[in-house]
C-alpha cells in the first residue's frame, strides 16, 4: 500500500491541491519523474501491480493509440498525478498539507487519494473500470463535445435545452464545453455562434462525458463504488457536482456516480476555495490546464505545477 507521507506535513489554511482530467496525457509521461524519484517509481510500480499489467510501460513508451484509449488514459493520469505528489513531498517542494483538494472530472479520484479517502490501489482500479464503462457508453451511442468561448452559463444552458445538448464543463468565465449527440452539439454550436459566442471549437473526444448519455456508465460505477469503503477525507474535497466541500466518506459513492452525468462546475469550485481563504494552488500531473483556468478565474492566486522532474527543484511559483 502506497504511503504518500502526508501525515507528517503541517496543515495550511491557504493552499489547495489540484488534479487534472483527461486530455493532458502524452507518451513519455512520468518517465523523468521516475528517473528522478524513487517515490514516483513506487507509485507506478503499485499501479502495475494493482492493474495486473504494465501501465508504466504504456505511459513511458506508448503506443499513443493505446494510451489514449479511455480505459488506459484514466488510470495513467491518476497514477502520474499521485507519483508527482509523492515525488514533490519527498523532494521537499511540497511542505504543507492543503486546506482543500479538488480534481477536474477524473482528477477527483486523485484528489480523494491525496486526501486519504481511498487507497491508491483501489482508486486506480476504480478509474480503469470508469474508463471501461464510459468507453462502452460512447460506443453504444455516438456523441461528441465542443468548447464554447464567450458565452455565460445561463445563456448556454438555455441554448442547450432548446437543441437537446448539455453543459459538460463550466471551466472559467466564458469557457464552457457542451456535449450530446453529434446533431445536438452541431445545432447548439450554431445557435451559440448566432448568440454571440466568439469561438466554437469541436473537440476530439470519444463521446459526451458528463451528460445524460453517460447514464449506463454511471449505473455501472454505482456497483463498483459500492464495493469500496471511503474514509473521511483530510482535507475536504471540493465536489465537481455541487462545488461544495465534502468532508464525509459516506458522500463519495453518490458524488462519483452523479459526477459522470453532471457538468463539472470548475469555475464555482475555484471560487468556493478562494472564498474560503485559498490564495495558492499546486497542480499535480501532466500539463498546466488547471492552473491556466485558475489564472483566468482569479489572477491573484499563486500557481505552481509539479508534473516533471524539473519541477522538483523549482523553488518559486509559476510566473
Amino acid at each position: 500500500m502506497i504511503d504518500l507521507g502526508l501525515n507528517d506535513l503541517p496543515p495550511s489554511s491557504s493552499i489547495a491541491w489540484l488534479f487534472p482530467g483527461q486530455g493532458a496525457q502524452f507518451v513519455g509521461m512520468g518517465r523523468d519523474l521516475c528517473d528522478a524519484s524513487p517515490e514516483a517509481r513506487a507509485v507506478f510500480a503499485a499501479a502495475d501491480d494493482a492493474l495486473g499489467f504494465s501501465l508504466s510501460s504504456l505511459c513511458f513508451d506508448g503506443p499513443e493509440d493505446a494510451l489514449t484509449q479511455t480505459v488506459n488514459t484514466q488510470p495513467a493520469l491518476v497514477t502520474h498525478a499521485i507519483a508527482a505528489l509523492a515525488a514533490g513531498v519527498a523532494a521537499g517542494v511540497v511542505t504543507e498539507r492543503p486546506a482543500f483538494v479538488a480534481g477536474h472530472s477524473l482528477g477527483e479520484y486523485a484528489a480523494l487519494i491525496a486526501a486519504g479517502a481511498v487507497d491508491f490501489e483501489d482508486g486506480v482500479r476504480l478509474v480503469r473500470e470508469r474508463g471501461r464503462l464510459m468507453q462502452t457508453a460512447c460506443d453504444a451511442e455516438p456523441s461528441t463535445m465542443a468548447a464554447i468561448i464567450g458565452l455565460e452559463p445561463d445563456a448556454l444552458r438555455t441554448i442547450c435545452a432548446e437543441h437537446g445538448a448539455s453543459l459538460c464543463n463550466v471551466n472559467a468565465p466564458g469557457n464552457i464545453t457542451i456535449g450530446g449527440t453529434v446533431a445536438a452539439v452541431g445545432a447548439a454550436s450554431e445557435a451559440a455562434t448566432a448568440a454571440g459566442a466568439s469561438r466554437v471549437v469541436p473537440l476530439t473526444v470519444s463521446g459526451a462525458f458528463h451528460t445524460p448519455l453517460m447514464q449506463s456508465a454511471a449505473e455501472g460505477m454505482r456497483g463498483a463504488l459500492a464495493a469500496v469503503s471511503f474514509r473521511d477525507p483530510h482535507p475536504p474535497v471540493i465536489s465537481n457536482v455541487t462545488a461544495q466541500p465534502l468532508g464525509r466518506g459516506s458522500a463519495f459513492a453518490s458524488e462519483l456516480t452523479d459526477q459522470i452525468t453532471s457538468p463539472v462546475l470548475w469555475l464555482d469550485s475555484v471560487t468556493a476555495m478562494t472564498g474560503r481563504g485559498v490564495s495558492a494552488v499546486i497542480e499535480f500531473g501532466p500539463g498546466r490546464v488547471l492552473t491556466g483556468l485558475v489564472r483566468r478565474i482569479d489572477r491573484e492566486v499563486a500557481l505552481r505545477n509539479i508534473g516533471a522532474a524539473e519541477d522538483l527543484t523549482a523553488k518559486e511559483p509559476n510566473a
